[in-house]
């Protein structure tokens, strides 16, 4: 049972250097984004932007702790209620800032009539965004998730219209800062797909 406590905390320990890396070896700052939006699928059936009409989207907000450009990851094998920052990894902006043009970019690519909060006479329709969770979740010191868990709300004149809470958990595919960044980007695409698909599904506004 030592030898099992001491092997697990050398591994918990490898895996924080690992992540972490080297202060000493003065590496570079790498930064990442979502990339290139993705193709929408030939075989998807479209969302009907027509039903949606123009949108203002606001723009996303979220607990003090991502607003940051620092990537955050949790070893939930080791302690799941700490965050931990990559040393030499970061966003080329903080996450809210990332989805708020995220969600514009893909809504647009559907046909949507996306405004911004400076358009407000133009639309009474506003959607907005509360990220809950952002992070990459280690389950083990190789295997990894990139979690987004948002709530979306639409008002129109003010009044409330439905609320919803959507998440997405895509696997990594290497258990480091890059990986973590390529499942966030595809977690994050997951999401405004399903936001897109509840915005179709809400009645029409009459405007």
């Amino acid at each position: 049972m030592i030898n099992a406590t001491i092997r697990n905390c050398f591994a918990i320990a490898a895996m924080a250097a690992l992540l972490g890396a080297c202060a000493s070896k003065g590496m570079p700052t790498s930064q990442f984004d979502f990339g290139p939006l993705p193709a929408v699928p030939t075989t998807a059936a479209p969302a009907s932007a027509s039903n949606i009409g123009a949108v203002i989207v606001a723009d996303v907000t979220g607990p003090a702790a991502l607003d940051t450009e620092r990537m955050q990851y949790r070893l939930l094998y080791a302690d799941a209620r700490q965050s931990k920052p990559y040393a030499y990894n970061q966003w080329t902006s903080t996450p809210a800032q990332l989805l708020t043009q995220r969600m514009k970019a893909r809504l647009a690519q559907a046909g949507v009539k996306v405004l911004s909060t400076t358009d407000a006479a133009a639309s009474t329709t506003v959607l907005r965004m509360e990220v809950q969770d952002f992070a990459q979740n280690f389950d083990t010191a190789t295997a990894s998730n990139g979690v987004l868990s948002l709530r979306a709300s639409v008002f129109r004149s003010h009044k409330l219209v439905d609320q919803k809470t959507f998440s997405r958990s895509v696997p990594a595919p290497s258990a480091d800062a890059a990986g973590g960044a390529r499942a966030l980007a595809d977690a994050s695409d997951a999401v405004a797909a399903d936001v897109l698909s509840w915005l179709a599904a809400l009645p029409p506004s009459r405007e």
